[in-house]
């Protein structure tokens, strides 16, 4: 979703104080969506350093196959990793805890340099705490930013990374929250950002099977369901909203004609919600979309590749889903 032009926004607190974290980004996007028929929220905005923290406990789920099947496969790929060009400059996307990056550092030659990207900032540098530990000789750098848009090298990152070959890493099947369209607009954006002759390792979902998909993102703990209320705890905390959030019921559904699943937030009853200054109503049974996750076959997914710039180099697919990681090169 792209934001209207910025506008002054003012929080309806009596005292005319701002909430911990007004974002006029956010509150635009909010305001937009919500404005939206149907209702939707950029799943951008789940990550707080909460919505980090709940998602790490989705990653843990025996339901939430994903994390497994993908860490088992990086697990196996130690070899082929290793040929990847030595004393790479590592920069991964969304990367959330890091607790797949040592897999990928330790198969590498001699890396250089290691840069961390996400949208969530005090959770990235706690995040890159234990590997700054692990790993004491590798120049491990931050960049709080939000990866689904167009990215810039901050001047001193660029030049700490300088000549080193770069390899990107986007693990997770996180570029299934985009729509094919938007993917291909990342995949793009991250070969200007990496550069000629730059690798780029993705991690793409391709299962179909309902049985498999929908507990993954419906968890029969909750912690899903926890995860997706979350972002309205948010919007409460940093735009001044008065949701209920156990009034909202978590909801996942396969759409096999899109091959994708999709989050929502249904309303069992009519419900009105002020958020700025305005109200917004909740009929019996609306829904707010808070999340996609498309499912891309690995045909499909190489089109989208090349699309936007890259070549496909290799694939490995894993045994237990149709979990599959993409080696791309610029």
């Amino acid at each position: 979703m792209t934001p209207r032009p910025a506008t002054t926004l003012h929080p309806p607190d009596s005292d005319g104080v701002q909430p911990e974290g007004f974002s006029e980004v956010f509150a635009e996007q909010v305001l937009e969506g919500l404005s939206s028929r149907p209702k939707r929220i950029p799943s951008t905005w789940f990550y707080d350093h909460r919505g980090s923290e709940l998602f790490e406990q989705i990653t843990e789920l025996n339901e939430y196959y994903l994390t497994r099947t993908e860490t088992a496969l990086l697990r196996g790929l130690r070899a082929d990793l290793a040929r990847l060009p030595a004393g790479a400059a590592v920069i991964e996307f969304g990367s959330g805890s890091s607790r797949k990056t040592p897999l990928l550092l330790d198969a590498l030659k001699a890396p250089a340099s290691y840069t961390a990207i996400d949208i969530s900032g005090d959770f990235l540098r706690q995040s890159v705490q234990g590997l700054q530990l692990r790993y004491p000789h590798l120049l491990v750098q931050t960049l709080e930013a939000d990866f689904s848009a167009p990215l810039t090298w901050p001047p001193a990152l660029q030049s700490a990374v300088g000549q080193q070959p770069r390899i990107g890493f986007f693990p997770g099947s996180t570029i299934g929250n985009f729509t094919p369209e938007q993917a291909v607009r990342f995949l793009h954006g991250a070969a200007q950002f990496l550069g000629s002759g730059a690798h780029l390792l993705v991690g793409v979902d391709g299962t179909q099977d309902k049985a498999r998909l929908l507990p993954a993102y419906d968890d029969a703990r909750g912690v899903t369901a926890a995860f997706n209320r979350n972002l309205l705890i948010r919007i409460n905390r940093e735009l001044g909203a008065d949701f209920n959030p156990q009034a909202f019921r978590h909801v996942a559904r396969f759409d096999s004609a899109r091959s994708r699943v999709e989050m929502h937030l249904l309303s069992p009853t009519p419900q009105t919600v002020r958020l700025l200054g305005q109200r917004f109503t909740f009929a019996e049974g609306e829904t707010l979309h808070t999340e996609n996750s498309y499912k891309y076959p690995i045909a499909v997914f190489q089109r989208m590749a090349r699309a936007s710039g890259w070549t496909p180099h290799q694939h490995w697919l894993a045994a237990e889903a149709a979990m599959a990681l993409h080696l791309l090169q610029c």
